[in-house]
């Protein structure tokens, strides 16, 4: 398996239009997470990246929402935007009850870590989102057309969900959603024919783990420690005994 450190700085889009498809598969994330803003509380929400920050979390009960973006993308977020690094975030160790990570583990240089800082802010059972392209569908075989190798997102790495799921149960997630969405190559234009159309009614049905993009909710599980009283062996108290002197006995007898 190959490490996930890249070797070159990966150019991260600022906006969903300059991916192949990106305000479809937005669509289509925002429809598998609806279900989950109602479940979550709280008092902060964090979403890293600037892919993260058009996702739509509007009916979600937290009401502080914040979009962490690097310094260099030039996005049109809201206005509770910190323009900061993503793997180094200026925010305080478990303060944050929802991370939502949407398509950042691609275009990272360092992936396992910017997982690792979501991780630290992240207080205990708070919960992680997300989002990425499949290698193992439709959409991952692009990368091996060599003329598709040059293009966005195809020339960056691609992470499979069994990997990220590994890397989460490494810090102790409990993992609550695992679907895949989007049964296509994403290169070109969805068609709307017949054909496509029973095509993706088949893999959504007997072929859901092609999906081209996986959608992950994680729950962050922190065992409580119990002290454990050591046992302290007392020391037996040393009692005097009474001794008859010889001295004594020898004169009582004369």
């Amino acid at each position: 398996m190959k490490p996930a450190l890249a070797f070159r700085q990966p150019h991260s889009p600022s906006s969903w239009q300059k991916l192949p498809n990106g305000p479809l598969i937005l669509d289509e994330i925002n429809s598998l997470l609806a279900p989950w803003w109602q479940k979550f509380f709280g008092y902060h929400l964090l979403k890293i990246g600037a892919l993260s920050g058009f996702i739509d979390s509007s009916q979600c009960a937290i009401k502080h929402q914040v979009t962490v973006s690097e310094k260099q993308k030039v996005c049109d977020l809201s206005a509770n935007t910190i323009f900061a690094d993503i793997d180094d975030l200026p925010v305080l160790e478990h303060s944050v009850d929802v991370c939502v990570l949407s398509h950042v583990l691609e275009f990272s240089l360092d992936p396992h870590h910017v997982i690792r800082e979501a991780n630290r802010v992240l207080i205990p059972n708070g919960y992680l989102v997300l989002t990425g392209y499949n290698p193992l569908s439709l959409a991952g075989l692009n990368s091996f057309v060599p003329y598709r190798r040059q293009q966005r997102p195809w020339n960056e790495r691609f992470f499979s969900a069994m990997r990220v799921k590994d890397w989460l149960n490494l810090m102790g997630y409990e993992i609550l959603m695992d679907q895949r969405c989007l049964h296509s190559s994403l290169a070109h234009q969805m068609s709307q024919g017949v054909i496509a159309r029973n095509w993706r009614k088949f893999a959504q049905q007997y072929l859901p783990s092609l999906g081209s993009i996986y959608v992950i909710v994680a729950k962050k599980r922190v065992l409580p420690l119990t002290p454990i009283k050591p046992q302290w062996k007392l020391r037996a108290k040393l009692q005097p005994v009474n001794v008859t002197p010889m001295n004594s006995s020898r004169i009582s007898n004369k």
